[in-house]
């Protein structure tokens, strides 16, 4: 079996260079500091105008916690019919109950109108207080992908939960190891967890074409965070880390 290759993407060069580099599937987010929200209408149109491959938009109206608010259960239950009319192949997602357990009606509801599209459910498993409770609720909603770190920052640094979680699922649901994966570990997490679906950004810093710069201001009030370079996927690591997944079939 082909192991699957996906990049997390913000941008229409990204993608083409995802693309271009092997990926199999992207998944397209706007605002990668938080951990991505839900791209423009603008931009799923034109990332999917540039792409062959699999094409999956995250639906998430903010940053912050997966406790959603009735208006904002409605605002990406209109992003999901939006991504869908502009060709998505599939949707991500992930709600959560108050006390951190899966929101079961909530991502129901959202899957039902996904649907006939695929929905992963995003890291926001990895915010739960029971990962194989959140795992069997998550099989009853009918997603068919989560994407987790192992309840960790990385997910290198806890491949025995990732490992537990790809056996208790078997062929019910796939397992994606998220965070932190590079051509440094990939090896490692593919042989310590048994996963057959990588999730990844393999970006570079790209520097900014602007000459006249003004380096004290601070457009996203975070002092330090330049305003002048930007991350890009990098058809270098990527290629590497495909080769490296190919090379286990």
């Amino acid at each position: 079996m082909k192991r699957i290759l996906e990049i997390c993407i913000d941008s229409v060069d990204s993608a083409i260079i995802a693309e271009r580099a092997g990926a199999d599937r992207v998944e397209l987010c706007d605002n990668l500091y938080e951990g991505g929200t839900t791209p423009s209408a603008g931009t799923i149109r034109q990332v999917r105008k540039n792409l062959k491959i699999l094409l999956n938009v995250i639906i998430r109206p903010r940053g912050g916690d997966f406790l959603y608010s009735n208006s904002e259960m409605e605002i990406m239950k209109e992003d999901i019919r939006i991504a869908a009319g502009e060709g998505a192949d599939g949707i991500v997602l992930g709600v959560l109950s108050a006390d951190g357990q899966v929101d079961i009606s909530g991502t129901a509801e959202l899957l039902e109108i996904a649907a006939p599209l695929p929905v992963t459910f995003h890291r926001a498993f990895d915010m739960t207080s029971d990962p194989f409770s959140a795992l069997e609720d998550i099989i009853g909603c009918g997603a068919k992908i989560i994407l987790t770190s192992g309840h960790s920052n990385l997910a290198v640094h806890n491949t025995a939960l990732l490992k537990k979680l790809v056996e208790k699922a078997g062929n019910r649901i796939a397992i994606m190891p998220g965070s932190g994966i590079n051509e440094n570990n990939i090896a490692g997490i593919i042989n310590e967890t048994g996963a057959q679906q990588f999730h990844l950004t393999g970006r570079s810093v790209t520097n900014s074409k602007m000459r006249f710069r003004k380096n004290d201001i601070f457009m996203g009030g975070v002092a330090g965070l330049s305003e002048f370079e930007r991350k890009v996927a990098d058809e270098q690591k990527i290629r590497k880390i495909r080769d490296i997944i190919d090379s286990y079939e």
